[in-house]
């Protein structure tokens, strides 16, 4: 069971989370990872859509959700846990990826009578370098409201932001307004100013005794063979599936493979 939750946090827990759903049956949340959005998570959650109800989120300060100053793993399930009360959701199906993945474990462990089953993409339990200063420093210094065309934009990312693939990525967070003028949809700011905590590992003192999948992508080193104590502690149930042929972003990588697993998994 949860700890109690002081007045302050019962506040920041009732941001309402920009979201889509496709399908019917047993409920199926999915949470995308940092940098990311619902978006990502479409075409693999419409064909997931064909056996549960699938609730694509965007995380706080990402996609279509509300900013806020508050940006940490615990603030994030509250959210979570707000949008699970709000649909009137019982035992839910989670699946998260990267940040999401931690979102996703950070829930199960605080409130394990509300996942059945938990679906972990390429992210463990355990404090992570902090690889992504780079990245956004790149885009906190851009200003993209002095450019006229996307390409501009990709271009100017490029000295900072070597390959390709991330930089498109990257590109999907930025939207234009009425006028024309670009803008980052992401909030980048309190991303940077949180960055520390988001890169920080799931406390020890809870464990979640339910059927957990870990998914690993095979050319990925986002989990490594030291990592399964970690994730057995916390997660006894737990067994990690390597995904071939498929880095960091497993689900895009090998859509095929992925999809059999996680629905052969739920089904189990």
């Amino acid at each position: 069971m949860p700890d109690a939750i002081t007045e302050e946090n019962q506040e920041k827990s009732q941001m309402r989370l920009n979201y889509e759903t496709y399908g019917e049956g047993h409920p199926l949340v999915i949470l995308h990872g940092l940098f990311g959005s619902l978006e990502n998570w479409r075409t693999i959650g419409k064909e997931l859509g064909r056996h549960y109800r699938v609730f694509a989120l965007d995380l706080r300060n990402h996609g279509k959700s509300p900013h806020a100053d508050d940006f940490d793993y615990a603030t994030m399930a509250e959210d979570l846990h707000a949008f699970v009360e709000e649909q009137s959701l019982s035992r839910i199906f989670l699946l998260g990826h990267s940040m999401g993945g931690k979102v996703a474990m950070q829930f199960s462990v605080t409130w394990p009578e509300l996942v059945e089953k938990l679906v972990v993409v390429d992210m463990s339990p355990k404090e992570y370098n902090p690889q992504h200063r780079e990245i956004l420093e790149a885009m906190l210094s851009l200003h993209p409201e002095r450019f006229t065309e996307r390409k501009e934009v990709d271009h100017a990312l490029s000295s900072a932001i070597k390959d390709s693939a991330t930089r498109l990525f990257l590109l999907k967070n930025l939207v234009a307004d009425e006028r024309g003028r670009f803008a980052w949809r992401l909030n980048l700011k309190a991303i940077a100013r949180n960055y520390g905590d988001l890169v920080k590992g799931i406390p020890a003192g809870r464990a979640f005794d339910g059927p957990t999948l870990f998914m690993k992508g095979e050319n990925s080193n986002y989990i490594r063979q030291e990592d399964v104590s970690r994730i057995k502690h916390l997660f006894p149930a737990a067994y990690v599936v390597s995904v071939p042929d498929a880095g960091h972003w497993v689900h895009a990588e090998n859509p095929t493979f992925f999809l059999s697993s996680v629905i052969a998994f739920l089904h189990s």
